[in-house]
């Protein structure tokens, strides 16, 4: 690999960034959104296949 200098680093590193194409604040906000409400759908799911889980084993163990 052909080493570069510094200032020809930070020249290509500018190049890419500006490659990059950035989110809207619209796409951000929405999918800041779906991550918070899939989240709460999740815990909600673990909680109830915990409560399920631990009903099961307490009548198995209070059976014996």
């Amino acid at each position: 690999m052909a080493k570069t200098n510094p200032v020809q680093f930070i020249q290509q590193v500018r190049a890419e960034v500006g490659k990059v194409v950035w989110p809207t604040r619209r796409e951000v906000t929405l999918t800041t959104i779906m991550v918070l409400i899939m989240a709460a759908v999740m815990a909600l799911f673990f909680t109830l296949v915990d409560l399920i889980i631990r009903s099961g084993l307490e009548g198995v163990l209070n059976a014996f």
